[in-house]
């Protein structure tokens, strides 16, 4: 389904995020994660894409798989790193013929073993530039096209410090053609009404969906940590953690009825849609979903 028939406003929806396993064993264990969660009946659930495209079958593979064997709408990540207009040509075809609607576009991390990489030279040096092409791409068996998606960061860009340039290349990904923008995790909501309204400032009027990830053990925090490119943890969360002491259950109830109070909150100040980071695990995002009433 594309994207513009999935969000409707007023109507919030839940989606998911997986990452494409590497082994058959992982495949497997994800593919019973997502057994487990298709009961909820998402809007959409993403699979990532690896540095420089370092899992581009992995990731193809497992979003033709959710789109040929459960009801889940998969939306794959794609990336302008090391890729040629014809190769981006090539995946787009390929998930345009297996009922694929909807893209999300982000120019992406260099591989490690890149770390300098000059983005100048890529054939898509700014993640706009990948919107632009995919906008412009024939070929869906949809009248509009692929269905995109970009990033959004409450937190301010790691590679942007300057906010107001960051809110223009925002801008100028929605005006490429982006039709939602889904964000980076963040654990303060005050973050993300004040980059919601500075969307609203910008003249950006896609709709915004917030990313949430659960912290539910030291190890997937500092994960997390990690993946957001150094994301800020309020004192008061890292308070409450600190009681949890040496249990690692008392660590986990305190992350989730973090997570379910933001997930409140931001159900109660109009969000477009909750955005749940796994992890490839289905436990805490079932849990989550159950305390807010969206699997019913």
């Amino acid at each position: 389904m594309h994207i513009l028939d999935i969000l409707k406003p007023g109507k919030p929806t839940v989606s998911f995020e997986f990452f494409p396993p590497k082994t058959v064993e992982a495949q497997e264990a994800l593919y019973e994660t997502i057994r487990q969660l298709e009961s909820i009946r998402p809007g959409f659930v993403s699979v990532t894409y690896g540095a420089g495209g370092s899992t581009r079958e992995l990731t193809h593979d497992l979003v033709v798989r959710l789109k040929t064997t459960t009801s889940l709408d998969p939306v794959p990540h794609l990336t302008c790193v090391g890729h040629t207009r014809d190769e981006i040509a090539v995946i787009l075809d390929r998930y345009a013929a297996a009922g694929v609607s909807n893209i999300l576009a982000l120019r992406g991390d260099p591989p490690r073993d890149r770390p300098n990489h000059d983005h100048s030279a890529d054939a898509f040096p700014q993640a706009a530039d990948l919107v632009r092409f995919i906008r412009a791409h024939r070929g869906h068996p949809d009248s509009r096209g692929f269905g995109i998606g970009v990033a959004g960061f409450p937190e301010g860009h790691p590679a942007t410090p300057n906010r107001l340039l960051e809110m223009e290349h925002l801008k100028a990904k929605v005006d490429a053609g982006a039709d939602y923008i889904c964000t980076q995790l963040f654990f303060d909501n005050h973050d993300f009404y004040d980059f919601r309204d500075r969307c609203v400032l910008a003249g950006i009027d896609a709709p915004v969906i917030a990313g949430i990830m659960p912290v539910t053990s030291a190890a997937s925090m500092r994960r997390m940590a990690e993946l957001a490119g150094g994301a800020r943890f309020p004192a008061r969360l890292l308070k409450a953690l600190q009681r949890a002491g040496d249990s690692p259950e008392a660590f986990r109830q305190i992350g989730l009825h973090y997570a379910t109070e933001q997930c409140a909150d931001l159900l109660d100040h109009g969000v477009d849609g909750i955005h749940l980071y796994t992890l490839n695990q289905s436990t805490a995002t079932r849990e989550i979903c159950h305390r807010l009433g969206l699997d019913r």
